[in-house]
């Protein structure tokens, strides 16, 4: 799916939602652990109750890779299931030298067939380069995250530009790869930064996680990063899979999938 076309999902669906199938099963419905694969069962019902509303989801590969060989089947039918035109996302955050990382985009990219993957690109150009040379594919660089210990690392200012090393990242990224290629991942707890990735990143999407539980609001964070092309992917995960522990979980889950896409179409018709 190439940028025009996401964008052309975004419009016709009125959402630039993005559900996170960060499936934990130990907080699952319990109704459902006993059936033959829990995880893709739930996945399957919450991807039913929500793939109106969304225009991609992301599924967190930690949560499958944790149960060995049944978690990865998890995934691939999961991953299966996702209806086509939907974006998809392996939230694997990975990053290494570059042989390996070539290993990385071939599983994500091939065997997988996801559309996009999200990399960490502290150790540079050359482990972030295999997955840029997968045409038709997204590499999501981590750029300003909105877990608490943030700030030990990506606020530390350069002794040469004065910009913070998220900052560093982006803009030295933005010489890799252009927008049709590279996306961000920048926190919703912190609508200040993403102004300021915007301003680094004018074309390129943004993907935001931090909306729902995590306290992040959708209304900041449109209006500091939305672009020409809406140019956000706002995620929520725990605000959706688990409205619900009970039997209701998926009708839940349709409930608030529905009422972030009806705020989020009101800030399409106002920003855009």
């Amino acid at each position: 799916m190439d940028r025009q076309q996401l964008f052309d999902r975004i419009r016709q669906k009125g959402s630039y939602l993005c559900v996170g199938l960060d499936t934990d099963i130990r907080k699952i419905p319990s109704h459902l652990r006993n059936s033959d694969d829990p995880l893709f069962e739930f996945n399957r019902q919450i991807i039913d109750a929500t793939h109106e509303y969304a225009v991609a989801y992301k599924p967190n590969v930690a949560f499958y890779e944790s149960l060995g060989p049944a978690g990865w089947q998890s995934l691939e039918r999961t991953l299966k299931y996702i209806p086509e035109g939907i974006f998809t996302i392996a939230d694997a955050k990975r990053g290494d030298i570059g042989n390996t990382s070539s290993l990385y985009a071939r599983a994500f990219f091939e065997q997988m067939q996801f559309d996009a993957v999200t990399v960490a690109p502290y150790m540079g150009a050359d482990s972030v380069a295999p997955f840029l040379a997968f045409k038709n594919k997204w590499t999501i660089l981590l750029a300003c995250t909105s877990n608490p210990g943030s700030n030990d690392f990506q606020t530390i200012e350069s002794r040469t530009t004065g910009r913070p090393l998220y900052e560093e990242v982006i803009v030295k990224a933005c010489e890799w790869a252009g927008p049709d290629q590279l996306m961000f991942v920048a926190g919703a707890t912190a609508p200040e930064r993403i102004k300021r990735v915007r301003s680094l990143a004018p074309d390129h999407f943004l993907l935001v996680p931090g909306i729902g539980a995590q306290g992040g609001s959708l209304s900041a964070v449109s209006e500091a990063g939305m672009n020409k092309m809406c140019g956000l992917l706002v995620n929520a995960t725990r605000s959706i899979l688990y409205a619900s522990d009970g039997k209701d979980f998926a009708e839940e889950a349709a409930k608030e999938a529905r009422l972030l896409r009806d705020e989020m179409s009101s800030y399409l018709d106002r920003f855009l």
